[in-house]
């Protein structure tokens, strides 16, 4: 059990077998009386969001996550199937949990699984991906006071603000927290 007010972002708690993970944290500390705790957290297996406020003195039950280096290897209509890359296992996430991050998975990409005892719950990117460009808007000429640029489609069906310059073929680093263009490869 952990003190709430040992609560920051990140942290990963449980409440009615239920596990969250803090996206916002504020501690509000009045004249007189108790301090609140605000909390605001994600459900780790449905992805639904939860603000809770809590009296200064309460406890959670905190939780210990393993985590496993995997490879993406592909996805069906219900599950992304992953490989342990030490024990060879295959174990299968739901897509609901990891579907935000389909447009940077493609196949042999390597990440991080987490997991809740044998329970795989989400993913971990690398901060970027490099994906090759299969679709590109023609870029107009002219107007070349700001930074001309362009939507591609990637091979995996993401779309991405690119420079002008950048051509079907080519290969792009994308930046996995902001899903922005980073430089050609």
């Amino acid at each position: 059990m952990i003190d709430v007010n040992d609560l920051r972002k990140g942290v990963i708690f449980l409440i009615d077998n239920d596990l969250y993970k803090v996206l916002e944290y504020q501690h509000n500390k009045p004249g007189r009386g108790s301090a609140t705790i605000r909390v605001k957290a994600q459900d780790m297996r449905k992805g639904t969001n939860l603000e809770k406020t809590f009296i200064s003195g309460d406890r959670v039950q905190d939780v210990r996550l393993d985590y496993h280096n995997v490879q993406y290897l592909y996805r069906d209509e219900n599950f992304f199937y992953f490989m342990d890359m030490e024990t060879f296992e295959q174990p299968a996430v739901p897509v609901a949990q990891v579907e935000e991050y389909e447009g940077f998975l493609k196949e042999n990409t390597e990440v991080k699984l987490t997991y809740y005892g044998n329970e795989p719950l989400n993913i971990e990117l690398p901060t970027s991906v490099d994906l090759k460009v299969v679709e590109a808007e023609v870029a107009a000429r002219g107007n070349t006071a700001t930074g001309l640029t362009k939507q591609v489609i990637c091979e995996t069906g993401l779309k991405v603000q690119v420079p002008a310059f950048v051509n079907v073929g080519d290969t792009i680093r994308v930046d996995t927290r902001s899903g922005e263009y980073l430089t050609r490869v």
